[in-house]
């Protein structure tokens, strides 16, 4: 069985930042798509429904259709520039070039408008809010990203060393993690005039830092000098002979050798690479992981995309949900590193589980590679149930005590880290299983299936939400069964109130089945995968 070193070889130090790097540029729009846009959606029009929310999330789905185009990626190239390179390099050149149009045409209130406004007065109320559009957008945006993530999952399998392959996961968990909270956390903190005033500045101003358009349009230009960097200072060298390149070439940077470069063009035909996917598909091993991926993460759905919306439309300021999202930023960088050890099968060498801890056993089973990815999901199970009691206790007055304040941050530390800690696991699992004569497609495939797991409930329980939420108009202190919809009943002078929330109902039943598939399918399978041997995941 092989094992990992302790520490990343100092040869790999190099391709490892570049890594880290292209993954960050991913983050960027995942964090403005997945978190930034939705929040704002939601706290600058607080009836913006739950359904509409879902309509945006579509724009995530190129994430979760990528592996149709990835045999592409992985087959046409132009050998001059190098197989990963011919796409990265115009993927984030049109990338950063489409951040910018982006950019411009909300600060013009072409789309998104109000959003800027909102930046410079924080009282004012969108006047454009067309979703269809801005999904439009993003999902552009986030095809282009995807297809970055293909090359670069690929470029990575092939610029670190075989005794430092296992820190591509790391690489991307620190890069992607960096990006997203980049884009998410850290925008909406200096975004805020209300945090900006309270936490940073002296002299309290009707701003905040940085607004969307600019944040935009400056992301736009790194993703345009990192791409020329790229260009002009990177390359790919492939080798018939298929050499390992000497220590002084591997230092280098611009000297970044492509070890599973195949040259045979017929190898590399596109018709081929497809066959190579379908064989994929036909692995047992493989088919058992598909259907872990998608409903893995059924249980968090509710949690991870209702409850800090959910908070707001109790009443949580803003400036302090920043607060509690800025907290979780260190933890996934330093103990993303440690996770991915944890990862490895040296440490299982020296970590064995005690066959007599029942407890344990029960609930992970025998120690092995997948292990902190089974912890992870029981992690994120358990925050996803202190959201309901989160919500369920938000103050009546909407005065936010310190003791509220910490409840909020530890359910959000909980979920936060054990979905690192299940993204670390799997994607280490992930980088060892994978064939490396198709690395980019075989990788793309399962994290494309990962990605899947997480889109498709989205809407539905975002549905959920509304569905089970109900209204009623009081009138004089009276229901009036009358009165249908919030706009006829404050025409009727009337009190649009919440007599059942919705939220509990999705998220108590998106938990339950998250038990009943973890106890009776995804542990057993689990522990069945982590023991295959090589042999089981290869197509060839």
């Amino acid at each position: 069985m092989n094992t990992v070193p302790r520490q990343l070889a100092k040869h790999d130090l190099r391709p490892f930042i570049l890594l880290v790097v292209l993954y960050f540029l991913q983050g960027i729009p995942v964090g403005l798509a997945f978190g930034t846009v939705p929040f704002l959606l939601k706290s600058m029009a607080k009836d913006t429904t739950f359904t509409q929310l879902g309509v945006f999330t579509m724009a995530t789905y190129p994430y979760s259709m990528k592996i149709l185009w990835s045999p592409i990626v992985d087959s046409i190239y132009s050998r001059k520039l190098g197989r990963r390179r011919s796409w990265i390099i115009p993927v984030q050149l049109v990338s950063g070039v489409m951040l910018w149009i982006i950019g411009i045409a909300i600060s013009r209130n072409i789309i998104f408008a109000g959003v800027d406004d909102i930046y410079y007065l924080e009282n004012s109320t969108p006047s454009n809010m067309n979703i269809t559009t801005l999904t439009a957008c993003f999902f552009i945006l986030i095809t282009l990203c995807a297809t970055q993530d293909i090359a670069v999952d690929g470029w990575a399998l092939e610029i670190l060393s075989k005794e430092s392959l296992s820190y591509a996961s790391t690489a991307q968990t620190v890069g992607l993690n960096t990006g997203y909270f980049l884009s998410f956390t850290i925008f909406l903190t200096f975004n805020s005039g209300h945090f900006m005033n309270k936490y940073i500045r002296s002299v309290s101003q009707e701003y905040g830092l940085v607004s969307l358009s600019g944040y935009l349009k400056f992301s736009g230009l790194v993703y345009i000098a990192v791409t020329l960097y790229v260009a002009f200072c990177t390359s790919e060298k492939p080798t018939n002979a298929m050499e390992l390149p000497t220590k002084k070439s591997d230092e280098r940077i611009g000297d970044l050798i492509d070890l599973n470069f195949d040259t045979n063009p017929a190898h590399m035909s596109l018709a081929n690479v497809y066959r190579s996917f379908f064989k994929i598909l036909k692995l047992p091993s493989v088919q058992t992981l598909m259907i872990i991926h998608l409903l893995t993460k059924f249980a968090f759905q509710c949690n991870e995309g209702a409850t800090n919306l959910k908070l707001l439309e109790r009443g949580f300021k803003r400036e302090d949900l920043a607060i509690t999202v800025l907290i979780d930023f260190p933890f996934e960088i330093i103990f993303g590193y440690y996770v991915a050890k944890w990862s490895s099968d040296a440490s299982y060498n020296t970590r064995q589980v005690s066959r007599s801890n029942i407890l344990i056993r029960s609930l992970v089973g025998e120690a092995g590679i997948l292990t902190p990815w089974l912890w992870g999901f029981l992690g994120r199970l358990s925050a996803a149930f202190m959201a309901n009691i989160l919500i369920a206790k938000f103050p009546t007055d909407g005065e936010i005590t310190q003791g509220y304040f910490i409840m909020v941050i530890l359910q959000h530390l909980l979920g936060s880290f054990m979905s690192t800690v299940q993204f670390v696991g799997m994607c280490a699992f992930q980088t060892r299983i994978a064939d490396p004569a198709i690395g980019g497609t075989y990788l793309t495939l399962l994290n494309t299936l990962s990605n899947l797991g997480g889109t498709w409930p989205r809407i539905l329980v975002l549905w959920m939400i509304d569905h089970f939420t109900k209204y009623e108009c009081l009138v004089s202190g009276k229901t009036s069964n009358a009165i249908i919809g919030q706009a006829s009943c404050k025409a009727a002078g009337g009190q649009w109130t919440m007599v059942r929330d919705g939220y509990y109902i999705a998220n108590s039943f998106c938990v339950l089945v998250g038990c009943a598939l973890y106890f009776g399918f995804i542990k057993k399978r689990a522990q069945q995968l982590q023991k295959l041997p090589a042999s089981s995941w290869q197509c060839h």
